[in-house]
């Protein structure tokens, strides 16, 4: 399915119009996703609902996913847009449009991590879990990644 957006920018939830190069290349040097090796990426965009940002010409260069089970929860990751094309409102338009998604109506619940885009996601209903209520099973990055 795909949504027009601002400037001529388009999202669309074609799994096989991912660039997984372009996600790749974003994710092994963000903060949450450092060094993750590009199978594992590939197998995350495999078992996601995903959402591109496309400029005119077709290149990607926004991002988001949601990891769901499309009937009772999903989790909002990957959010990203480009340097290059940062402040058109990509960001926004790939989050409300995949927050928005058909495939996503009546969850429960859908959580997401950040940490330096509170104002932003508040803006779209998120709140902060109280605390005690989510718990985790985290592995350093730096072992999660590391090839044998």
């Amino acid at each position: 399915m795909r949504w027009a957006g601002p400037d001529g920018f388009e999202a669309d939830d074609d799994a096989g119009r991912i660039d997984a190069a372009v996600v790749h290349g974003f994710l092994r040097t963000s903060y949450w996703a450092k060094g993750v090796p590009r199978e594992v990426v590939e197998r995350a965009i495999a078992g996601s609902l995903n959402l591109g940002g496309y400029d005119a010409t077709g290149a990607m260069v926004a991002y988001a996913r949601m990891v769901t089970d499309r009937a009772t929860f999903a989790w909002l990751a990957d959010v990203f847009v480009l340097e290059s094309h940062r402040g058109h409102g990509l960001g926004r338009f790939v989050v409300s449009t995949l927050l928005a998604h058909p495939d996503l109506k009546g969850l429960r619940q859908i959580l997401l991590a950040t940490a330096d885009a509170h104002e932003l996601y508040r803006s779209y209903g998120f709140t902060e879990t109280p605390p005690g209520l989510m718990m985790a099973i985290r592995t350093p990055s730096a072992e999660l990644y590391a090839q044998p």
